[in-house]
């Protein structure tokens, strides 16, 4: 009798082999959180990536997977240094940011930062598969995947990839935002993924002289936009030039020692809500 490896393709065995590969790593990960958006230029990364790092400032082992592979942009904002770790032979470790942090970004494989990235859907797919099987990320209680606008290739992909994903929508508050992030909650819906919430981001532009808001992009559509589409609201962020700075020199830490900040108290409370999903 034909084993089941004899009826198989080498494709077809590869795959059911990196699918087993992919589902042994994710054992070892507790909560997956997709920080997704409608449309770019909404603060997305600069979320994710300062999630990441709150997360694994209160001791969880944190990994972060940059999926948006045209246009990566964690490797900027977390200032990463180096490739990843290969000095256990055979072994590929993503980057050590810190003890609790360790991030994966197509970047740590490109020499010219400059070169662009021109895949078809079987490349990406595959690329990103093989983030979560060939890479030995350890024990994580949180693994945070940032991945490009829209509704494409790189969310389905981390859609069939990590079916416990958690969707972490983020908008800003004007219109044009938010008739995106109703396609991404019905994407969510239709791959059965669970939406952790909606974050509006750019919620109000802090003025540097009287700290006052000016409401730049408007102020509140997303948390009307949350309560009509029935998802959970998980706080505004607002618009502050220091996170500007911090994200062009890849210094978030040094943004964090800041607490008083109004940007700061609000991501505190982000992460108040994501903790308060985990112990729920």
């Amino acid at each position: 009798m034909e084993t089941l490896q004899e009826n198989m393709t080498p494709g077809d065995f590869e795959r059911k082999l990196q699918d087993k590969m992919i589902g042994d790593r994710l054992t070892h990960m507790g909560r997956k959180i997709l920080v997704m958006s409608g449309k770019g230029g909404v603060g997305k990364s600069t979320v994710a990536g300062y999630l990441a790092l709150l997360l694994s400032k209160k001791r969880k082992k944190v990994g972060l997977l940059d999926v948006d592979l045209h246009g990566p942009s964690i490797a900027k904002l977390m200032n990463v240094q180096s490739g990843f770790d290969m000095s256990e032979e055979g072994v590929v470790k993503p980057y050590a940011f810190s003890e609790y942090l360790s991030i994966v970004t197509l970047a740590m494989m490109m020499g010219e930062k400059d070169m662009a990235v021109i895949w078809r859907g079987p490349m990406k797919i595959s690329a990103i598969r093989q983030f979560v099987s060939d890479i030995e990320w350890g024990d994580l209680d949180f693994l945070v995947v940032d991945s490009p606008p829209g509704t494409g290739d790189e969310p389905l992909t981390v859609a069939q990839t990590i079916p416990d994903a958690e969707a972490l929508i983020v908008t800003t508050p004007q219109e044009i935002s938010l008739a995106d992030v109703r396609k991404s909650i019905n994407f969510c819906r239709q791959v059965n993924m669970k939406i952790l919430g909606v974050v509006e981001n750019m919620s109000g532009q802090l003025c540097p002289h009287c700290g006052g808001q000016v409401p730049l992009f408007g102020r509140g559509g997303g948390e009307k936009m949350a309560r009509e589409m029935e998802v959970p609201f998980l706080g505004r962020i607002p618009a502050d030039r220091k996170m500007v700075i911090a994200g062009d020199t890849g210094d978030f830490e040094g943004l964090m020692t800041q607490k008083d900040l109004e940007i700061n108290v609000a991501y505190r409370e982000l992460l108040k809500g994501v903790l308060t999903v985990s112990n729920g």
